[in-house]
């Protein structure tokens, strides 16, 4: 560095990270608000967890001579114990239930929304932090607490404007996959086996049926000439898991006689006919909710019903292809989680939201026709020797319920009107020395001006009709914003 020479740090964002716009914070708050509406009318409770935890509490990563595995974002205290940024918001709520187990009502049922972390490679669309929207129930086995959470996810979804077809609901059980692997023959310890025995499996959508037999048998080469090494299972052990995938339409008879006699495997069928009684005594459909072999959700978190919920609309991918959206919400059983911490059995489950993933869906699900005025209403400042009543006017739309800024700057007309763009504001109000002098005020409405300013094809045409421009007297500025406003809402 040259002598004199003030060091600047680049203004730069941390790799995998964001930063989220006006508009995008203001759609993400609103998602929220009706995520949490909906998830206190089912009777959960709130609870707020640290963003820090010890790191051998999060039990999926735990401590290694150095820093804990890959994963977390992690550091050591002061007293050498190592903390680590959550990584989701399930392993929280299992350090506090084991904390404070013998005063907490059982079932304990919360919801709880928050920003997450994983220190893995970011990539398009993937973030190293973003929002979850969890709801939980600690302390029932009863498949009912499974159904329930199904129901929420369906209702959910319907809240914030989706309709029936353009979301479903996916729910396996893992002890129906474990049933299905011990009569194939699939050793409990074969873990590598038992992993891409499941990748394969939850592949079946986009690879079909000769991708998954190819993955279960020797591997499959893609379209690139990639190879993946498959499972190497027997013909017979092949066929055997193919039955329990082709058997969404069947029914749970065909279920059961893929789970043959495992014991494992038909309570976890017994438990899927449970909560199919529930749905349809809920209402809830196959319009809704599906039973789907292919849903996996994991090796060794889950426990039992395992559940998923995707938008099924078609979107344009990166490559122009027309894709389903897909899932924005998994969950399910985890009876083992909350017992590791607390040496007794605790069941538990849960579903978790992906907050950004469902915000990019709905997004996609809109059309933009133009400019959206959601600013506030902008007072402009044409006499600053008139500040205060300028600050008057802002004042007083803000006590009638309407978002309003005071200029704040030191431009002219010109440059305070394009701000009032860039602020995407609604109505600029004007009041130079002779609406002073007739005690008036000028409202502009910006949306309805830029709509005709496609439309007017002259000046002398604009000037003489000024249809996005009014003055109404000073005791009428409410009144007069408010209609401006309610012309531009319908």
């Amino acid at each position: 560095m040259s002598q004199g020479k003030e060091f600047r740090p680049a203004a730069r964002l941390a790799r995998g990270f964001r930063d989220i716009s006006a508009g995008d914070a203001r759609a993400r708050l609103e998602t929220l608000g009706c995520l949490r509406a909906v998830y206190e009318r089912f009777g959960f409770e709130p609870l707020e967890t640290p963003a820090i935890e010890y790191a051998d509490a999060l039990g999926k990563f735990l401590p290694d001579q150095d820093r804990p595995n890959e994963g977390v974002f992690s550091f050591a205290d002061d007293d050498e114990q190592w903390l680590a940024l959550r990584y989701d918001l399930t392993a929280p709520l299992a350090r506090y239930v084991a904390e404070h187990y013998d005063a907490l009502p059982k079932p304990f049922r919360r919801y709880q929304s928050g920003a997450v972390w994983r220190n893995e490679k970011p990539g398009p669309g993937r973030f190293r932090e973003f929002i979850q929207f969890d709801a939980d129930t600690v302390g029932s086995a009863s498949p009912a607490a499974d159904a329930e959470l199904c129901i929420l996810a369906a209702e959910a979804l319907e809240a914030l404007g989706m309709a029936k077809g353009d979301y479903i609901v996916k729910v396996n059980s893992r002890k129906v996959l474990d049933g299905v692997l011990e009569m194939a023959g699939v050793s409990p310890g074969d873990t590598r086996r038992h992993l891409v025995i499941l990748r394969a499996i939850d592949k079946f959508d986009r690879l079909g049926l000769d991708g998954v037999t190819r993955l279960l048998g020797q591997g499959r080469k893609d379209d690139s000439g990639d190879f993946t090494k498959g499972a190497e299972l027997e013909p017979q052990q092949i066929q055997r898991i193919l039955d329990y995938v082709t058997a969404t339409q069947a029914g749970f008879d065909a279920w059961r006689n893929v789970v043959g006699q495992s014991e494992v495997g038909r309570s976890g069928v017994a438990e899927l006919e449970a909560m199919g009684a529930l749905f349809e005594a809920a209402g809830f459909g196959s319009d809704r909710i599906q039973f789907d072999p292919g849903i996996v959700r994991g090796l060794e978190y889950y426990t039992g019903p395992v559940f998923e919920a995707a938008l099924t609309f078609a979107v344009t991918n990166d490559k122009g292809e027309s894709v389903q959206f897909g899932s924005v919400a998994g969950g399910g059983r985890y009876d083992g989680l909350v017992t590791r911490l607390k040496g007794i059995d605790v069941p538990a489950t849960g579903i978790s939201i992906g907050v950004d993933r469902l915000l990019a869906g709905l997004a996609s699900r809109k059309t933009q026709a133009g400019t959206v005025f959601d600013g506030p209403v902008v007072v402009l400042v044409l006499e600053q020797e008139r500040l205060g009543d300028y600050q008057s006017i802002a004042q007083e739309l803000r006590a009638a319920g309407i978002r309003a800024e005071l200029y704040l700057g030191s431009s002219g007309m010109r440059a305070q009107m394009k701000y009032a763009d860039k602020r995407r504001a609604p109505v600029a109000v004007i009041q130079g020395g002779d609406e002073f002098a007739k005690g008036e005020v000028t409202l502009k409405d910006l949306a309805l001006g830029t709509r005709l300013s496609g439309e007017i094809e002259s000046a002398d045409e604009w000037r003489k009709g000024q249809p996005a421009q009014v003055c109404v007297p000073r005791g009428g500025l409410v009144a007069g914003v408010k209609e401006i406003l309610a012309r531009g809402a319908k």
